[in-house]
């Protein structure tokens, strides 16, 4: 597996290295080599936030912990990363075709088998810039606001980004 390590606002030591490369060691037997995990430690004011980001072949599992030590932050990161395995073993298992998913076992998760829609919302979509959708998402009080952006005329997703600020999903047609 191919892991890239990334300070914000902090420079990761070596401990803090070698410790996120055996932490992901386990999650690359499920893997393989040819995956790739960027691991982001980041350093704020009154702790330590640590992003790991898995990708293969278009799958991308992701998590964010943080604690008031940078190791600690890392170590329930990745255990974070080991309990999405966890739950979504079943279908996990069809798309990779891996025994290997049984080493993750001892994670105490119940699996999720099939997704169940509580309830379904329609929405009108009308034209509208990026400010407009963040505008009428905080109006709501809603955490992410689906909208037709009038400037590319596609269906976008504004969302609260935990770390302060917000995010915008666009649409990628061509994958």
């Amino acid at each position: 597996m191919n892991i890239t390590i990334v300070g914000r606002k902090c420079n990761p030591r070596e401990d803090f290295r070698l410790r996120a490369e055996k932490r992901l060691g386990k999650v690359e037997k499920l893997f393989g080599e040819e995956a790739s995990a960027k691991v982001t430690a980041t350093v704020e004011k009154t702790c330590h936030i640590v992003e790991v980001t898995v990708t293969k072949s278009g799958m991308i599992f992701r998590a964010e912990e943080s604690a008031e030590n940078m190791l600690d932050a890392l170590d329930a990161c990745v255990d974070s990363l080991i309990r999405q395995i966890r739950k979504n073993k079943t279908r996990l298992d069809k798309k990779l075709h891996s025994a290997v998913l049984e080493d993750f076992m001892d994670y105490d998760v119940d699996e999720e088998t099939d997704f169940q829609v509580i309830r379904e919302k329609t929405v009108a979509l009308k034209p509208q810039s990026v400010e407009e959708a963040i505008l009428q998402m905080n109006l709501l009080g809603h955490q992410f606001y689906m909208f037709l952006n009038a400037e590319t005329d596609e269906i976008n997703v504004v969302y609260k980004r935990n770390a302060n600020g917000y995010g915008l999903i666009s649409p990628d047609i061509d994958k």
